[in-house]
């Protein structure tokens, strides 16, 4: 038998570097190299965009997420490359952001 794929997501303009999958919630987040983090379904939909804080005060900084993990309760980790990590709620909402000068993995 072929694999074939569930569904094909768009959205992102540059390569993707971070993805979580949440089966509880149907939901795929991913991150990509010169973007903001996109929230989808299972099923290929385009539901949310997810901005840091940086790039919501000017639109042209770019904050380059490289870590995302997704709760079963609806919550969203991204660490990003200049040491910020977020929280967002699955509906798209910032709820915390810490800044840190520690190397993560």
């Amino acid at each position: 038998d072929f694999a074939t794929p569930r569904a094909v997501l768009t959205g992102h303009d540059y390569e993707i570097t971070c993805a979580a999958i949440c089966a509880e919630l149907g939901l795929v987040i991913s991150g990509s190299k010169e973007g903001p983090c996109l929230i989808h379904s299972m099923n290929g939909d385009l539901l949310r965009t997810l901005e840091g804080p940086e790039r919501l005060k000017d639109p042209e900084s770019c904050l380059r997420p490289k870590l995302i993990q997704a709760s079963r309760e609806g919550h969203c980790v991204i660490y990003y490359e200049n040491g910020l990590f977020c929280v967002f709620s699955v509906n798209g909402r910032l709820q915390a952001t810490m800044e840190t000068d520690d190397k993560i993995r």
